[in-house]
């Protein structure tokens, strides 16, 4: 397997968006992107995301090619009807952010970030290391890697923990259909809940 692809998730359920989906299936920076983007906006929409922008780029999903786009141009991308995120000044930067950093540290092939990772640790460090991963969102890449894309990383669920847990329903590292969304969200609201009564 190449390193500018994913690893198989054929069953990848998202978006509710089955062009979507593939999308994220396919390209690892498509998956990339929508973690970026899952932030303050619907789940489904942050991971549609992606192949929104694709769309509109006139060209490649690929870091180089996104790298090198005008920021100003970017940001009117994302800011075109309807906007890519509610903030897609400050998204469209942190993208871009994103991709050069793919370019100059991974030779533009996203998915060697963990192709290439000798441990858990190496690839905490490393995604970490990516423009918009705190150590939450770190956690929750690394675990839907690990859930739904046959992640081979030694130590992957000790780095992840508590979202790579089987059954737990934590993180969209859990969502496989419809149902399964529906347990995330009702995860999350409970959470939510709990820290309100602190």
């Amino acid at each position: 397997m190449r390193e500018d692809q994913c690893m198989p998730a054929p069953n990848l359920q998202l978006t509710g968006n089955k062009a979507a989906d593939k999308l994220l299936a396919s390209n690892p920076l498509a998956l990339l992107i929508a973690m970026v983007l899952d932030q303050q906006i619907p789940l489904e929409w942050a991971f549609r995301g992606p192949y929104e922008l694709k769309r509109r780029l006139n060209g490649p999903l690929n870091a180089t090619y996104i790298a090198e786009v005008d920021p100003d141009e970017f940001i009117s991308i994302f800011s075109a009807k309807p906007a890519l995120h509610r903030y897609p000044g400050s998204m469209a930067a942190r993208v871009q952010a994103l991709c050069r950093t793919i370019v100059e540290d991974y030779g533009s092939k996203p998915a060697s970030i963990w192709m290439q990772a000798a441990d858990g640790k190496d690839l905490m460090k490393r995604v970490r290391g990516l423009p918009g991963f705190g150590e939450m969102k770190a956690k929750i890449f690394i675990a839907l890697l690990g859930k739904q894309f046959a992640l081979e990383v030694p130590g992957w669920h000790d780095v992840c923990a508590p979202y790579g847990e089987p059954g737990s329903f934590r993180s969209v590292a859990d969502i496989v259909d419809p149902a399964s969304l529906e347990k995330v969200r009702a995860t999350k609201a409970q959470a939510k809940a709990a820290a309100k009564k602190k």
